[in-house]
């Protein structure tokens, strides 16, 4: 029975966090707020972590039996995935994103403001962006998965998981509203979650 609760906690989560963020949610809140849509990224932020922290503490009180064991080689390849995910994911955090807009602070510092952007120019190409269009994503993805050791992590991970693939995929088409065909040729160019491979082309 515990099991079927922390589930459907995390992804009744997944499914809020998601529809916080949603296309058709976000145009109703800025036609609402209108300018002051500055400010909505960073109450998304904050709600996002006062939910998340009781939900990871209630998981963390859950006890069960050791499914999985790393065992050498295995515990040095856990390891090795373990901070290599962490530092992919903090290197794209700070060196290939805008930390100052994920966290809202930048539209805020914009409020008020006008100004007229060419969509292809704000498309970054360089660093972990020219290899993978979503490297905190895979980054998140192989973390997770270095942190499995019990039936509830198993189920847990599982659903983070689906959860982040299909965010992505999400994700993609408000980028491609949001850009266009400078967007659609950037995913001509950069595969989406897994590195080194050819992207699919229309």
């Amino acid at each position: 029975m515990e099991y079927l609760i922390i589930c459907s906690l995390w992804i009744a989560y997944c499914a809020f966090h998601s529809f916080l963020i949603s296309i058709k949610f976000t145009n109703i809140v800025s036609r609402v707020l209108k300018n002051y849509y500055a400010f909505y990224r960073l109450f998304y932020i904050i709600i996002s972590l006062v939910l998340l922290i009781p939900l990871i503490q209630y998981s963390d009180s859950l006890s069960g039996k050791i499914l999985v064991e790393y065992s050498s080689p295995w515990s040095a390849v856990r390891i090795v995935l373990m901070y290599g995910s962490l530092l992919l994911f903090f290197w794209a955090f700070f060196f290939d994103y805008d930390a100052l807009s994920f966290f809202g602070i930048r539209q805020i510092m914009n409020f008020g403001k006008t100004s007229v952007v060419n969509a292809s120019d704000t498309i970054k190409k360089k660093g972990l962006l020219g290899i993978i269009r979503h490297p905190m994503y895979l980054a998140l993805i192989v973390y997770l998965w270095t942190q499995t050791f019990q039936l509830k992590d198993i189920l847990i991970n599982t659903i983070l998981t689906a959860y982040v693939i299909i965010g992505t995929y999400l994700e993609e088409r408000k980028l491609v509203l949001e850009f266009g065909d400078a967007y659609v040729k950037y995913q001509h160019e950069v595969p989406m979650l897994i590195p080194f491979i050819k992207p699919k082309t229309a």
